[in-house]
C-alpha cells in the first residue's frame, strides 16, 4: 500500500502530538478549556456504524486521543485471488499468513457546539477495499451545532449500514459476514442529524455514492436513518439509501434502493443482534434488462459470556443477490449462507483474543481449491486486537 508524502507527514505530526500529550505526568490535563484523555471504552460492540454521538454538556472541550492494532493467522481451504487476496476480503484478507488487518491512530473531540474525529490506518483492511489515493484515511469528518439537538457533520465518514463494522474489535465476530463485504465502507458527504428526545435520533443524509469517497458521475446518494434506544441494553437502527451508480454516458437508469434494518440486544452475560436487508435496482434483471431486480439479505450473530474472561459465539449468514445488483461480475447464483463458531478471550479489559471458524456454501461454484471450483469454503482465523 503507497502512502503520499502528504500522508506521511500526516501522520508523522500525529504520531508527535500524541507523544507529546502521552509524556506529561498524567494523561488526563485539564488545559484551559481542553480536557485531554486516552480512548477507555472497553466493551465496544455494536457502536461502530451508530448514527449518533453522546452530546458533551461540559463547557470543556475534550480531545480524546487512542490507538488500535489487530493482528490475525488465517487459514482458508481456497485459494487466493490475482490481488493476492482470499475472496471476500476485509477481515484477514490473506490465506496461511500471520497479517495486520490494521493499525489506527484516531482523535476525536467534543465540545457542546463543536466536534471532530481523525481516523488514520494501515494494513490488510484499508489495502484490500480501500480507494486510493485516500486508503490511509479511515475516516475524517467536522460537526456544527445548529440549533440544539441539530447537527450539521461533513466529511470522510465510515459507514453507518449494517450491524458489522470494519473495526474487528467493533464487531462480535472476527470475520465479516457476505453481506456486510457488499455494504459501503465509506461515504464522503454530508449529515444532519436531529436528537428528538434522549432515546431517538433521526438523519438525512447526502454522499457522492453508495461507497466511494470520489464521485463517480452526476448524480448522488441520499439517504434517511432512524435509531431507536428501547433502554441502555436494546436499540434499533433503520437506514435507507437511494442512488444510481450508472457512468455518465449510459442512457439506461439503474436507481438502487438499498434498506438496512438491524436491532442490537446486550444483557449482562448475552449479547446478540439481528439484520435484515432489501434492496432494488432498475433495470437490472439478468434475464430482462428492462425490468427491476431484487436483493435481500439476513445475519444473526450472538456472544455469551460463561466464564468472567471467556465467551463463545456464532453468526449465522444469509445473502441473495442473483442479479449481481451489489456483487457486480461475481456470479455466485441464488444465494450464499454460512456458519460461524468461535471463542473469546480477554486477559484485560482492552485485550482481545479470538479463534473462529466459518464455513461459507454458495449457489455457484466460485471458490478455487488445488484447480478446482467448489460451492465450499472452510476457513480458520484467530486474531489478537488490543486498543487503548
Amino acid at each position: 500500500m503507497q502512502l503520499t508524502l502528504i500522508e506521511y507527514r500526516f501522520i508523522l505530526i500525529f504520531c508527535l502530538f500524541c507523544f507529546n500529550c502521552f509524556s506529561q505526568e498524567d494523561t488526563l490535563i485539564k488545559r484551559k478549556k481542553l480536557l485531554i484523555t486516552t480512548d477507555k471504552d472497553t466493551t465496544l460492540e455494536f457502536t461502530g456504524t451508530r448514527i449518533s454521538e453522546r452530546e458533551v454538556d461540559s463547557e470543556i472541550g475534550k480531545l480524546e486521543i487512542g490507538g488500535y492494532v489487530s493482528t490475525y493467522y488465517s487459514h482458508y481451504s481456497d485459494e487466493i485471488t490475482a490481488n493476492d487476496f482470499v475472496q471476500f476480503p476485509t477481515m484477514a484478507a490473506r490465506n496461511n499468513q500471520f497479517g495486520l488487518n490494521m493499525v489506527q491512530l484516531s482523535m476525536n473531540y467534543a465540545s457542546k457546539t463543536l466536534r471532530g474525529n481523525i481516523n488514520l490506518h494501515y494494513g490488510d483492511i484499508p489495502q484490500s477495499v480501500w480507494p486510493q489515493p485516500f486508503n490511509a484515511i479511515q475516516n475524517a469528518h467536522i460537526g456544527l451545532k445548529l440549533i440544539k439537538k441539530l447537527w450539521l457533520d461533513a466529511g470522510f465518514f465510515k459507514s453507518h449500514i449494517g450491524l458489522e463494522s470494519i473495526q474487528p474489535r467493533e464487531n462480535i465476530t472476527s470475520s465479516m459476514a457476505v453481506v456486510s463485504f457488499h455494504e459501503p465502507y465509506y461515504l464522503s458527504g454530508a449529515k444532519l442529524t436531529y436528537e428528538v428526545t434522549s432515546k431517538l435520533s433521526l438523519q438525512l443524509n447526502a454522499f457522492n455514492s453508495f461507497n466511494g469517497f470520489v464521485e463517480n458521475n452526476k448524480n448522488k446518494a441520499v439517504g434517511f436513518s432512524a435509531l431507536y434506544d428501547l433502554n441502555d441494553k436494546i436499540s434499533i437502527t433503520y437506514n435507507i439509501l437511494t442512488c444510481d451508480e450508472t457512468p455518465d454516458n449510459f442512457n439506461n437508469n439503474h436507481q438502487r434502493i438499498y434498506q438496512d434494518l438491524y436491532a442490537t440486544f446486550k444483557f449482562k452475560k448475552l449479547s446478540f443482534g439481528v439484520e435484515l436487508n432489501y434492496g432494488t435496482q432498475n433495470n437490472t434483471l439478468l434475464s430482462d434488462t428492462s425490468k427491476q431486480a431484487v436483493m435481500y439479505s439476513g445475519l444473526i450473530v450472538a456472544k455469551y459470556q460463561f466464564l468472567r474472561k471467556l465467551a463463545a459465539y456464532g453468526r449465522g449468514e444469509y445473502f441473495s443477490d442473483p442479479n449481481r445488483i451489489l456483487t457486480g461480475s461475481l456470479a455466485i447464483g441464488n444465494y450464499i449462507y454460512g456458519g460461524t463458531f468461535g471463542f473469546e478471550y480477554k486477559p484485560l479489559k482492552n485485550v482481545s483474543l479470538s479463534c473462529e471458524g466459518r464455513i461459507l456454501e454458495s449457489d455457484n461454484l466460485i471458490f478455487k481449491t488445488k484447480g478446482y471450483y467448489l460451492n465450499q469454503r472452510s476457513e480458520i482465523i484467530g486474531c489478537l486486537d488490543i486498543w487503548f
